[in-house]
């Protein structure tokens, strides 16, 4: 392969995987599967190798971590303050689709919007309902900081790949 072409995507997934990193600051933008859909393509282009294989297998589990921290968080600590799963189910269904409808904040509104509302209801208490979207915007900062930490490694274990792989 030319030197110009391994240049080229060693740029390209650099960028890539910046991308999906900083990405993560929209709290619905699943910036660390795009950076494992970057090491993907790295390693088809590039074969995984001994050191890519483990490497990647490794990028892999760190990505489903940082997924199921974000879901599990944020429903985690909502619940923690009494909110009915019916409740943080639909807050987070809201959330994807209003992300769809009007991105990149639609669903950083209506997720606690969905909540207060649902909690409202059930709890008759406006003061109850907060303290669960207080702690549902709790555990969403926890888990960005969490997925943020996560794609971290993964960039710097797919570096280590890169350059010593």
């Amino acid at each position: 392969m030319p030197a110009w072409l391994i240049t080229t995507v060693n740029i390209l997934t650099t960028l890539t995987m910046l991308f999906g990193l900083f990405g993560l600051i929209i709290p619905i933008f699943p910036g660390n599967v795009v950076m494992w859909v970057a090491a993907l393509i790295y390693g088809l282009v590039f074969g995984f190798g001994r050191l890519g294989g483990i490497l990647f297998a490794i990028i892999s589990l760190l990505m489903l971590a940082a997924v199921l921290a974000d879901n599990v968080m944020m429903g985690a600590k909502a619940r923690e303050k009494g909110a009915a799963w019916r409740s943080i189910f639909l807050a987070l269904a809201a959330g994807v689709v209003f992300t769809f409808i009007f991105p990149p904040v639609g669903g950083i509104i209506a997720a606690p919007l969905v909540l207060y509302v649902m909690e409202y209801l059930r709890l008759q208490d406006s003061a109850e309902a907060t303290k669960v979207v207080k702690a549902l915007l709790v555990g969403w900062g926890l888990a960005f900081v969490v997925r943020f930490g996560l794609g971290v490694v993964m960039l710097i274990l797919w570096g280590i790949w890169a350059f010593l792989g």
